[in-house]
């Protein structure tokens, strides 16, 4: 896979003209890190998929307060996308090339999680050329 081929779900701020992002959220006292993200994202940007493993961790501070916050990146898989969702009157959801992402979402923290998204996809992709090619080679 190359760079080129990965699209990825953004939405907007809910506060016009705050950018772009990736759905984000906290998580219930209930409910593991894992269904917090399944759940944002389909409060947020309507999308119902299956969590693969976490890109990482990162802490940063609130841009209204001195708050230091912890967020987790995963990224899901998308299976369906829903016509109604809770934000859908207040956020807009858009599929784009990880170029145009990297230029318009809005936090240092999510640029740094795509980075790591887009190396293990197309190293994903490269490990699994070089082995069907060695399998190809050994028939």
């Amino acid at each position: 896979m190359d760079e080129e081929d990965i699209e990825v779900l953004v939405i907007t701020s809910q506060r016009k003209g705050k950018g772009m992002l990736f759905p984000k959220g906290g998580w219930e006292n209930d409910e593991s890190i894992e269904d917090a993200a399944l759940r944002e994202t389909v409060e947020e940007a309507g999308v119902v998929g299956d969590v693969e493993h976490k890109l990482g961790k990162w802490n940063f501070k609130s841009k209204n307060n001195d708050t230091l916050y912890e967020g987790h990146m995963f990224p899901i898989l998308v299976k369906e996308q829903l016509e109604f969702w809770p934000e859908k009157d207040v956020r807009q959801r858009l599929w784009i090339r990880v170029r145009e992402a990297r230029k318009v979402c809005q936090y240092w923290w999510m640029k740094e999680a795509l980075e790591l998204l887009v190396n293990r996809l197309t190293t994903q992709a490269n490990d699994s050329k070089m082995d069907s090619g060695c399998r190809k080679s050994n028939l």
